[in-house]
């Protein structure tokens, strides 16, 4: 394969179906030859608006519970005022050092595994140290503007492409919406021929 297929992977750290992904994706990203253009999206972008989530919330719950016994994963809730802007904002400094794939473990587990509010500047900062990143460059980085600017870039992109919520993968004109599709992704790489 002399070309590296393109995925664009629109996720939002406050999605629990983002944290079922967290951990399985990678293990299909590393059987192919991809180009994988991160798109982190910040506050509601690609969750369902507050007065659905309130009613999808109990039955959703049930849903990532059920999932999470299954892939072995722990699963307790952060606080129900968590924001995952600013963990989106420091994973663009995390992709730009590479250190992206060991921070968005490490920050799903500490918001769903642990329970930890990511919006908390302590929470975010010692998730970063643990990955290696700098702490005063992370400070900058989930505050900067520009970072924040292209979170919303993202979900404009997003919906232009079709995405309806989060994890999104789009390669292609191929869209696949959830955790539970990665196997679709990895089948339609297959028929790419992007294995490595």
């Amino acid at each position: 394969m002399s070309n590296a297929v393109d995925l664009h992977l629109y996720f939002n750290f406050r999605s629990p179906y983002c944290y079922l992904a967290s951990r399985r994706m990678f293990e299909v990203f590393d059987r192919y030859h991809l180009n994988v253009l991160w798109r982190p999206l910040g506050g509601w972008h690609g969750r369902s608006d507050p007065d659905r989530a309130k009613i999808k919330m109990p039955i959703a719950r049930q849903d990532v519970a059920r999932w999470a016994r299954r892939f072995g994963m722990p699963l307790t809730p952060p606080p129900k005022t968590t924001d995952p802007t600013r963990a989106g904002a420091g994973s663009l400094l995390a992709e730009k050092e590479g250190l992206l794939r060991p921070y968005l473990v490490a920050m799903m587990r500490s918001e769903w595994s642990e329970g930890r509010d990511i919006g908390d500047t302590e929470v975010l900062l010692s998730v970063a140290e643990s990955v290696g990143l700098d702490r005063e460059d992370f400070a900058r980085a989930i505050d900067d503007p520009e970072n924040h600017a292209q979170l919303a870039r993202n979900w404009q992109e997003a919906q232009e492409k079709g995405a309806l919520g989060v994890p999104t993968f789009v390669i292609g004109d191929q869209i696949f919406w959830g955790q539970d599709r990665l196997d679709f992704v990895a089948e339609h790489l297959r028929e790419l021929g992007a294995a490595h």
